[in-house]
């Protein structure tokens, strides 16, 4: 079950270097340049798209001893507060387009809306702590099918009702994240629904995939909004999709590939542990505990696993006490840098970047990072204050 309260230990990071590393990193089949203008052109076509701003924190890397740190802020995506919009309604356009026989060019909201009678029979089901939960329910609502969202234990009762205030049918078990969504893909197939989850087993693989490619545009804005190309992109890991699209698409760029850091919760380090066993195989991490509620999953997607085993650079683990660092940080800026509004699950890379640049305690993690006077480090702040009340307590307001 995820603590919903922070670890009162000092902050502690650990890293190691990814071992499995393939000597000629390259990105999937399923990224590509085409691909992305694909996915970018569909996002554009959906009521109220904008992109979502990219901070440039410049005080704060001055402190830190670094040439940039950037923040892609996601909390004001739709009005949802978070970036799971972005898959989320990329990939149930791409099941509507299969299940009503439309061509490539009709996968836009306009075309598969036209189609509004057939769509009232579409239901689509999942399992979530909130944010995905809520995209589903809401790209649901625009399109006019049905969403059902169950909700491991521990889920608070405000994202709960920010998923029924789009229509959603939605409700808390009493199972962990991982039997959650085993508990939705066995009521998918008892009901005829369609599951939309963003992890991936044998015989799942093409929701997740299109699930993962619906996050490159937030990517792709990215590389609209600066001519400031990173050498180091940090990406957080649940069960991995989201990193392991944000490093696909830097590996599928012509650009040099930036150092890739996948970042998880102490208390919830899939990734971490099963590089830590060393046998090359993801494994479960059972024993879940973290105020980080995003990131709280036991079990590696397997489509995630493979790119990221094969591409990234390190992987470091952080206490809850670091993301609440990073929340505290983002929501209490130098004089001249932008308040950035971050939830738990979105704040731990500016909390971890700032620990590391400033504690001599890690001075081997900054090592190992390559964290120099050089360094132009992008972050993604994931998610909002998706639950107001815990982000009040969390930074103090």
């Amino acid at each position: 079950m995820p603590s919903m309260k922070p670890n009162t230990l000092e902050p502690m990071i650990e890293c190691i270097l990814n071992p499995f590393i393939s000597a000629e990193r390259e990105a999937p089949d399923f990224a590509s340049v085409e691909q992305v203008k694909a996915v970018k052109i569909f996002h554009q076509s959906l009521p109220g798209y904008v992109s979502t701003p990219l901070v440039k924190l410049s005080e704060c890397a001055a402190r830190l001893g670094i040439d940039a740190l950037m923040v892609k802020d996601e909390s004001q995506r739709f009005g949802l507060k978070a970036f799971k919009v972005l898959g989320a309604s990329y990939a149930i356009a791409k099941e509507i387009q299969q299940q009503l026989g439309l061509d490539d060019e009709e996968t836009n909201f306009d075309a598969i809306a036209a189609h509004s009678s057939a769509l009232k029979s579409l239901t689509f089901v999942t399992a979530t702590d909130g944010n995905h939960g809520r995209a589903v329910a809401w790209c649901a609502e625009q399109f006019g099918c049905k969403a059902v969202v169950f909700m491991p234990k521990g889920t608070s009762q405000f994202r709960l009702e920010a998923i029924r205030s789009h229509g959603a049918r939605a409700e808390i078990t009493e199972l962990n994240y991982d039997e959650t969504v085993l508990f939705s893909a066995q009521q998918a197939k008892k009901n005829a629904w369609v599951l939309l989850q963003d992890s991936s087993w044998e015989g799942y693989k093409t929701v997740p995939k299109h699930i993962m490619q619906g996050y490159f545009s937030l990517v792709s804005e990215f590389e609209d909004q600066t001519m400031a190309w990173p050498t180091h992109v940090l990406a957080q890991a649940g069960v991995g999709s989201f990193a392991a699209s944000i490093f696909s698409y830097f590996l599928a760029s012509p650009k040099p590939t930036p150092k890739l850091i996948l970042v998880e919760p102490t208390g919830a380090a899939c990734y971490f542990n099963s590089i830590h066993i060393g046998d090359g195989k993801p494994h479960l991490t059972k024993e879940l505990n973290t105020m980080m509620a995003g990131l709280s999953c036991g079990q590696p997607s397997i489509l995630a696993w493979d790119i990221i085993k094969s591409n990234c650079d390190a992987f470091v683990v952080c206490q809850d006490q670091v993301a609440i660092k990073g929340m505290q940080l983002l929501a209490n800026p130098a004089s001249n840098d932008a308040v950035v509004i971050s939830g738990e699950s979105g704040a731990v890379p500016v909390g971890l970047v700032d620990e590391v640049c400033t504690n001599q305690k890690y001075s081997l993690v900054k090592e190992r990072l390559k964290f120099d006077s050089g360094s132009k480090i992008l972050v993604f702040s994931t998610e909002g204050d998706t639950d107001p009340k815990v982000y009040k307590q969390l930074v103090k307001l």
